[in-house]
C-alpha cells in the first residue's frame, strides 16, 4: 500500500505542467547544508518536467527572515523545523514535513588527531581554536550549543569553556566571505582560523572532497546531536501553491531521497525492496 501511494505521488509530480510555468520560474529557498543536493535535485527535475527552479541557499534563519520581509519563495527547506513553523503559524506557509534528517559531527584538521573516544578533550583543549556556525541565525549553530550542554554532563564546566570559546565563523554577515567555488568548512580550517568545526556530517564529507587530509569525526554517545529538517510550502496563489507542492513530493519521492542520501543526509523514506 505505501509503494502504490509513493508511486502515485511520484507519477503527480511528472504530470504536464500548465503554460504558466515556462517563463515564472519556482523559487526554492533552502538551507546552505543542502546546496549540492538539492541544486542536483532542481536541476534534475527541471531536465524532467521543464518547470525552471531558481535556488537560494543560506542559513536558515536568515532565508526565514527574508522571506517574512517579503522576497518571494514558493517552497522552504530548512536545516530545522522550527525556522519552517515558524512561517506556517504566522500563516505564510502549510503544514511542515520533515523530509531528511542529519547528524552533528566535528571535521578537523589531520594533525589535530582527534577521534571519537579524545573529542571532547581537543576540544576543551584551549591550544585549538574550535569553528561553529552562528546559533539562531544557523540551526548548526543551535546543534552545536546542544552539543556543549550534553558535554556538561560528562566534564564539569565544560559547557561554559565550550562556549565562550567557540568561533561564529559562519552565518554571522561580519566576517569576510567565503571565496566563491570554495567549501566554507574546508576553507576555515584550511586557513587555520579553526583547527575543529563544528558541522553536518554532510558537510564533513563535502569539506573533505576539497581538502582530502582533513578527519570527519563522529560525535561520542554522550554528544550526539540529531538533525530533523522541514520543508513547507509558501502561501500563493493556488496554481503556485500546487507547482511548489508537485516538486515538494519529487524532493519525498525515492529518487529525491537517494539524492540526499548521496550528499550523505539520512532519508526519511526509501525506496521499495
Amino acid at each position: 500500500m505505501i509503494r502504490r501511494a509513493v508511486l502515485l505521488l511520484l507519477g503527480l509530480a511528472f504530470l504536464p505542467w500548465p503554460a504558466w510555468a515556462e517563463d515564472q520560474p519556482l523559487h526554492l529557498f533552502a538551507a546552505g547544508s543542502l546546496t549540492g543536493a538539492l541544486g542536483e535535485v532542481a536541476k534534475t527535475y527541471t531536465a524532467a518536467t521543464g518547470v525552471r527552479i531558481e535556488t537560494t541557499f543560506g542559513p536558515s534563519g536568515g532565508l526565514r527572515e527574508r522571506i517574512e520581509q517579503g522576497e518571494p519563495a514558493d517552497l522552504f527547506a530548512s536545516a530545522n523545523l522550527l525556522h519552517s513553523e515558524a512561517l506556517m503559524r504566522a500563516g505564510r506557509a502549510g503544514p511542515v514535513v520533515l523530509f531528511v534528517r542529519n547528524r552533528l559531527c566535528a571535521v578537523a584538521r589531520g594533525e589535530v588527531g582527534a577521534t571519537t573516544a579524545s573529542l571532547l578533550d581537543k576540544m576543551l583543549d584551549s591550544a585549538l581554536k574550535l569553528g561553529t556556525y552562528t546559533p539562531k541565525t544557523d540551526p548548526g549553530g543551535d546543534y552545536a550549543w546542544a552539543l556543549f550542554a550534553k558535554a556538561e554532563a560528562l566534564h564539569a564546566g565544560a559547557r561554559t569553556v565550550l562556549e565562550g570559546k567557540a568561533l561564529q565563523l559562519f552565518g554571522t554577515g561580519v566576517r569576510p566571505p567565503v571565496p566563491a567555488g570554495r567549501d566554507a568548512v574546508a576553507y576555515f580550517l584550511d586557513e587555520r582560523q579553526a583547527d575543529i568545526f563544528l558541522a553536518y556530517c554532510s558537510a564533513g564529507k563535502a569539506a573533505q572532497r576539497e581538502s582530502a587530509t582533513l578527519q570527519v569525526v563522529p560525535l561520542p554517545d554522550g554528544l550526539a546531536v540529531g538533525a530533523e529538517y522541514g520543508l513547507t510550502v509558501l502561501k500563493s496563489e493556488p496554481a503556485r501553491e500546487a507547482a511548489a507542492e508537485r516538486l515538494a513530493l519529487y524532493i519525498l519521492s525515492p529518487a529525491g531521497q537517494a539524492v540526499l542520501a548521496r550528499y550523505g543526509f539520512l532519508p526519511v523514506t526509501a525506496p521499495a525492496e
